[in-house]
């Protein structure tokens, strides 16, 4: 669709038609990544009727995802929770009563303090989650408010975004290069100081579903149409692939081999900026050498992708001044994804695309992962912080995200080594059903063992019905004050207001919970007259008051363009980026000290057609999970009418070739497994996949069905984690291979779908 002109702005609250009307700018829950879209809620007699896009959003205009669209679904749903819940039988039966905020504070209280006392504080243990407002803030519930070190993201390898963030952290000194988009331009794409790239390249990212990480997808369709050229490296066919000059359909997994082949071409043929390489980067002669081990041929044989075509589309977004890559969570999700990240650095830097209009923008040096990334750390003592998980085998990891690794704390829940957890926080995450935990039954049986968990969330989830004892209901994005910045703050796009429309009742924000909890548990920490303070001194510091923001609703932060030469990147102020040679580490210092190749590599994927040929002849499909959909964020909005009518069953997709020989046909109900698990969806059959590679959706559950142990809303019937191999991740600790496992598949007859 067409984006809608920008009008005048009205006021953030204003009337019309009999509706009291609050402009906002979309956060959570439910979840979504931080793009703040522009949206309108249309409340009358306090009851929220309508949802819009606001057309004077800068960056949206007026275009809003189903989720949002249909939230009065969500907002008003039965089975929501409205007050704090204590269980009242035992875990898992189901049975809840109603109980007092200051019962359920009295009782936390009481536990975590026990805990302390008689285990010491790091067996406590905090898990959050992604998407929703509550995922950045993990680091802060688990150091500042429950004073234990071992704050976890508690998805193997931590999959998701962190290996790109350092990457970039690290090896570029910034935390996050976005593709320019003018979001930060009044003018947008007309403002002088922008320039259209010639060619983008949307690289493991479906970003019209997504939004992911902050970036507003449907920007790349306005780019297209005023004449930017795309290349999709995906091993499905979506609807930018589909529209794309070159669609780079590769085996799952390959992805660094591909990104290796490029620098190859790029290099060899001189298409890079040879004046900005010289000045700027940092190990180009040792990156040159590499790259000569993966020509395109080499490619060819590992990814499946015709020679022609990797040479082609290298040469095109060589030679394109500018150029960007949009890179997306495909990148994290392998155990080589650690190497494809600082291969696509590369590829962003010598062509002199880094901190350029139409190119790759950074924030300046005093931009910060907003929303309590490693913000916190400070707030417990330093014989507390040795003790956290994964510091001795996973240092790289442990000291950059500020958190637990995400595999030795399940190994920790199940063994009691070298301490065991008595006291479990779950924050605003399903984990059992979502996309984060691998070998889920593994988890839930491990939580079995916390003697008491307090957990936050709207619905009863099968992870909170496992094994919670209390719950405390959230407040919806209509119900909050909070704020939301493109990236996290990382790159300078937007700011917004996700602004209150509602009174929240009995329920709480996330904010509000750790403000109110943290100062009975931790005050010092807590040393802030009200909670808009504390989240005030969070997200915004003295750059702009909140009340201020609610007002402008959202600002835009523009781009000030190759503030490398200008010593705008670095705290000391001198040129250069803020890296330890000044320079983007091509070659890497910081890998070399942790004992990794400070040079991009491939490597196979742990079970591939390559790496264990005698387990494919079992299991002969590569399959892929996790791509997004319209109607779902992870394992939320399955309650939600509108969104599970877009979606109604969980589907993988299968090319027509290989459903001919299973014997399958579209809306057949089939068993996808492998040594692992398995699990059961609904047979797509589409050449979407090429052949010999099965995509599986993620973060099922039946919210419909019984809820009680051990079915648990059937979280396990369709759960394709249940395939995902544990610990299987890469020599610093990051990635593992939910995007590129093997499996086979098979039609199920109607007796076996009635056992499940």
């Amino acid at each position: 669709m067409e984006p809608k002109s920008v009008t005048s702005k009205k006021p953030w609250r204003y009337e019309e038609d009999g509706y009291t009307v609050t402009r906002s700018c979309a956060y959570s829950p439910p979840g979504c990544h931080p793009v703040g879209c522009g949206i309108k809620l249309y409340v009358k007699d306090g009851v929220l009727v309508k949802v819009e896009g606001d057309e004077s959003h800068p960056v949206s205009q007026g275009r809003l995802c189903p989720r949002c669209l249909s939230h009065t679904q969500y907002l008003y749903h039965p089975d929501r929770i409205l007050h704090p819940l204590k269980r009242a039988g035992e875990r898992g039966e189901g049975k809840w009563e109603q109980i007092t905020w200051e019962e359920a504070y009295d009782t936390i209280v009481e536990k975590v303090e026990a805990c302390k006392r008689d285990y010491g504080a790091e067996a406590i243990l905090a898990l959050g989650g992604t998407g929703r407002e509550a995922g950045p803030l993990i680091s802060m519930f688990g150091h500042r408010m429950l004073g234990t070190p071992n704050a976890c993201y508690p998805q193997s390898g931590y999959a998701c975004y962190m290996p790109r963030i350092f990457n970039t952290i690290f090896n570029l000194g910034s935390p996050y290069p976005e593709i320019d988009y003018a979001g930060g331009f009044e003018k947008r794409y007309d403002d002088e100081r922008f320039t259209l790239p010639e060619v983008i390249v949307v690289w493991g990212k479906d970003p019209l579903p997504s939004n992911g990480d902050g970036f507003f997808g449907y920007s790349v369709i306005d780019m297209m149409r005023r004449g930017s050229k795309l290349i999709t490296v995906d091993p499905r066919l979506n609807w930018l692939s589909s529209r794309a000059t070159y669609h780079l359909r590769l085996r799952p997994g390959t992805d660094t081999a591909l990104a290796l082949a490029w620098l190859n071409v790029i290099i060899n043929e001189e298409l890079y900026d040879k004046d900005f390489v010289d000045k700027w980067c940092y190990g180009f002669d040792e990156l040159k050498e590499r790259v000569q081990d993966y020509p395109p041929s080499k490619a060819a044989e590992i990814t499946g992708v015709e020679e022609e075509k990797i040479i082609a589309s290298a040469r095109l977004y060589g030679a394109a001044r500018p150029g960007s890559i949009c890179w997306g969570l495909a990148v994290d999700a392998k155990p080589n994804g650690l190497q494809l990240g600082h291969a696509l650095l590369a590829l962003m830097s010598i062509p002199g695309n880094m901190d350029a209009p139409g190119g790759q923008i950074l924030g300046p040096a005093n931009a910060q992962l907003s929303g309590g990334f490693n913000s916190s750390w400070e707030a417990i003592p330093q014989e507390t912080r040795d003790k956290i998980l994964g510091l001795k085998e996973y240092p790289a990891y442990v000291n950059m995200a500020r958190n637990s690794h995400a595999d030795l704390t399940l190994e920790t829940l199940e063994t009691g080594k070298p301490y065991a957890f008595h006291v479990m926080f779950i924050s605003s995450t399903n984990l059992l059903a979502a996309t984060c935990a691998a070998q889920p039954h593994r988890w839930y049986e491990a939580f079995k063992k916390v003697d008491f968990v307090f957990a936050t969330d709207c619905f009863i989830t099968p992870t909170i019905q496992c094994c919670a004892d209390i719950v405390l209901p959230l407040s919806t994005l209509a119900e909050r004050d909070t704020v939301v910045a493109t990236h996290y703050g990382a790159s300078p796009v937007t700011t917004g207001a996700n602004n209150r429309a509602l009174d929240p009742g009995d329920c709480k924000s996330d904010f509000d919970i750790m403000y109110e909890l943290g100062s009975r548990l931790m005050p010092d920490n807590f040393q802030f007259p009200d909670v808009e303070s504390f989240m005030q001194d969070n997200y915004l510091g003295d750059w702009m008051t909140f009340a201020e923001l609610r007002e402008k609703v959202v600002v835009q932060r523009p781009a000030n363009y190759r503030k490398y030469e200008l010593g705008e990147l670095r705290p000391d102020g001198q040129l250069g980026f803020n890296t330890p040679t000044g320079r983007i580490e091509l070659y890497s210092n910081f890998f070399k000290q942790f004992g990794e190749d400070p040079l991009p590599y491939y490597e196979e994927p742990p079970y591939s057609p390559v790496s264990t040929p005698e387990l494919f002849d079992e299991y002969p499909f590569v399959f892929t999970s996790g791509a997004r959909v319209h109607g779902f964020f992870h394992s939320e909005n399955r309650q939600q009418a509108y969104c599970r009518e877009l979606n109604p069953d969980p589907l993988i997709e299968i090319n027509p070739d290989d459903a001919a020989v299973k014997g399958i046909n579209s809306g057949d109900w089939v068993k996808v497994f492998n040594m692992f698990g398995s699990a059961y969806l609904r047979a797509k059959v589409s050449p979407v996949v090429r052949p010999g590679v099965i995509h599986a959706q993620h973060g099922w559950w039946f919210p419909e069905e019984d809820g009680t142990e051990p079915h648990l809303f059937g979280v396990w019937r369709s759960n394709i984690n249940n395939l995902i191999p544990h610990r299987n991740v890469g020599k610093l600790g990051f990635g593992a291979p939910f995007k590129c496992m093997i499996c086979d598949v098979s039609r199920v007859d109607n007796d076996e779908l009635g056992g499940i």
